[in-house]
């Protein structure tokens, strides 16, 4: 079963730790989150009970278009657009063209883990820049 990791961390946290990882000071373990969010609201807001819906409607039906995932889902087929574009930013759906011009949702993983500090939100061993 093919999990995403998703991490919490501030933008001064990720900046940090992108610039580790380029300076090859910092390398990644396997486990570490693939996708990070600078706060569990904003994970939240995209991943939504509607949204992580909508996603096992797209796993589930697999559609063709957004014009047929607008009809199982009664949503609008620009409010799906809209919807489909951020979660695309994460990697929870890709979105290729299809014949005439359409756009085909995918969702390439089964589950989303969330690694949520209790603490102070943080990367460990990376120092702030």
């Amino acid at each position: 079963m093919r999990t995403l990791r998703v991490g919490i961390a501030s933008y001064e946290q990720m900046k940090a730790r992108t610039i580790a990882i380029a300076r090859g000071k910092y390398k990644p373990a396997a486990g570490e989150p693939k996708v990070w969010f600078t706060s569990a609201e904003s994970f939240a807001r995209v991943l939504s009970d509607r949204n992580r819906a909508l996603l096992g409607i797209i796993a589930a039906s697999g559609p063709e278009s957004l014009t047929r995932l607008a009809e199982l889902t009664g949503r609008k087929k620009s409010n799906l657009s809209r919807t489909l574009k951020t979660m695309e930013r994460y990697g929870f759906v890709q979105l290729s063209h299809g014949a005439r011009g359409s756009i085909i949702p995918k969702v390439p993983y089964q589950r989303i883990s969330l690694i949520l500090p209790l603490s102070e939100p943080g990367l460990q061993g990376i120092e702030a820049a």
